[in-house]
């Protein structure tokens, strides 16, 4: 029989399986492994993203009276700003690195042993930053943000593969929301605790940033109760009882067969294959198609407004008359809001699937761009239009949310098999991290240079995205790792099979 032929109607095959009774809900256990696996992975990361702006003054004077103190002399405002620019962008560097090295140790230590592993990073960070002030070391800030974005890069490149791994085919989607809905309620905490009722005073700033070792300590205290990723023990260790154990604890008794016969299908398809090298994925011409469709996915997550709707928030609350102490609550709203939308996904998602919301997501952002862009340019023209600008923005946020902000991590586990998910992590990561540097680095001068039609650029990159989104992507819902991966096989052999003809 042909190999086309088998390729085209291998998932076919496949899904010739016996129909199976799935479960309406996820078990608590399984629940409360992911929320052990988000606590000091993405919530850590989106604590720390929010935290550090609310001392910035005061971190401003520490490193001023210190320089007095040592040279005796004010600090000029240049190498003021370039501190402070460093110990707010080493952060950036330090998740680079962390993502570089994620992957590897997650075929080593293994996805849990990996996130324990990693709250080492955390703790260090959290004393270092706590102990800054006492000791007048300013540069223990910059060693501080380092390792915690070393522990960020790690988190956002395991735990996304702890939740994929561990979930049952039924609720991979809803379990894989929890990267960024925990990221939400990580950013909302880091708001509400850096408030000036709170630690965001000048006494205690140095309490707010070495409070980053709680999410730490509680992952070390619940996360060892609960088991290593079943695929990673059986297909990585060749150990069927821990395997068999594990997807009872998470999945109970009645339903751990089905997904053990699941994992073994995947494994028995590996037969011969060792965990991929980020380099050898990139040269692997079977992989294309899938590397390029979350290397894509993970740059727009950066690139698509988002950051420019936080800086154009306070210009927009100050227009609509809210007092300028008053705006840090309206932040916060519009944080709890994002989180809501990210749990609303979580609940929808298993249901509409990932294809419907990420596109329709990106179709939402692409609409409130044109709108924002508008009601910006008529901003002094009419009283109305502040508050128009508003409701954009929020809009704006809740899209983001309800798709592109958690399905994109969803799909870059699901689009590779176990082999090589690692190094998709380590190659979306570095991609996801440098457009976050980039960015950062670029999007002043866009936003000086186009002012309000800067969202002009993010209506390109928007409808872009949804459009090869749509022509590309298959809809991934309730199909193994081993089904997508030959949709993709079948793909790829029209694509190959097309050029050749040309």
């Amino acid at each position: 029989m042909p190999t086309e032929f088998l390729d085209e109607y291998q998932p076919l095959l496949i899904k010739e399986v016996k129909y199976r009774k799935q479960p309406k809900l996820p078990r608590t256990q399984l629940l409360l492994a992911g929320f052990a696996a988000c606590i000091g992975g993405t919530f850590q990361y989106g604590y720390n993203l929010s935290t550090i702006n609310a001392p910035t003054l005061y971190v401003h004077n520490f490193i001023n009276e210190t320089w007095r103190e040592r040279y005796q002399v004010d600090i000029t405002e240049n190498a003021l700003t370039l501190l402070w620019s460093t110990i707010v962008s080493v952060f950036t560097f330090g998740g680079l690195l962390g993502t570089t090295i994620g992957g590897t140790l997650s075929v080593k230590l293994g996805r849990k042993g990996t996130l324990l592993a990693n709250n080492t990073f955390a703790l260090l960070a959290a004393l270092l930053m706590g102990l800054s002030y006492p000791t007048g070391l300013f540069e223990l800030l910059v060693v501080g943000r380092l390792l915690i974005g070393i522990n960020a890069g790690i988190s956002l490149c395991v735990q996304p593969l702890y939740l994929g791994e561990i979930a049952p085919t039924a609720f991979r989607g809803t379990m894989g929301m929890g990267t960024g809905f925990f990221i939400t309620v990580g950013i909302l905490t880091g708001q509400v605790i850096g408030l000036k009722q709170l630690l965001g005073t000048e006494e205690y700033w140095p309490l707010l940033l070495a409070t980053t070792c709680i999410p730490a300590v509680l992952q070390l205290l619940i996360l060892p109760w609960f088991p290593e990723s079943p695929s990673y023990l059986l297909i990585d260790k060749g150990n069927v009882k821990e395997c068999k154990e594990a997807l009872k604890q998470l999945h109970g008794v009645s339903h751990c067969d089905d997904e053990l016969e699941d994992i073994q299908k995947e494994k028995n398809n590996l037969t011969g294959f060792e965990a991929s090298k980020p380099w050898q994925l990139l040269i692997d011409r079977s992989m294309r198609w899938q590397l390029l469709t979350v290397m894509l996915l993970n740059a727009v997550q950066q690139l698509n407004g988002i950051n420019a709707i936080y800086f154009y928030a306070e210009y927009v609350f100050r227009q609509t008359g809210i007092p300028v102490d008053q705006i840090p609550y309206v932040t916060i709203g519009s944080g709890a809001c994002e989180c809501i939308t990210a749990l609303t996904c979580g609940l929808v998602i298993e249901s509409l699937g990932r294809k419907v919301l990420i596109t329709g997501g990106y179709i939402l952002m692409s609409i409130c761009c044109i709108l924002l862009t508008l009601t910006l340019s008529f901003q002094d023209s009419d009283p109305i239009f502040p508050y128009l600008s508003m409701v954009c923005i929020f809009a704006f946020i809740l899209s983001f949310g309800l798709g592109p902000g958690g399905v994109t991590s969803i799909l870059t586990t699901e689009l590779f098999t176990q082999t090589s998910r690692p190094a998709a992590y380590i190659i979306t990561g570095i991609v996801n991290w440098t457009s976050f540097f980039v960015i950062s680095m670029v999007f002043p001068f866009i936003v000086i240079g186009l002012k309000q039609y800067s969202f002009l650029v993010f209506l390109v990159v928007c409808s872009s995205v949804a459009i090869y989104i749509i022509l590309v992507v298959p809809e991934t819902k309730n199909k193994t790792f081993l089904e997508i991966q030959n949709e993709f096989k079948s793909f790829n052999s029209r694509k190959a099979h097309n050029a050749d003809g040309a």
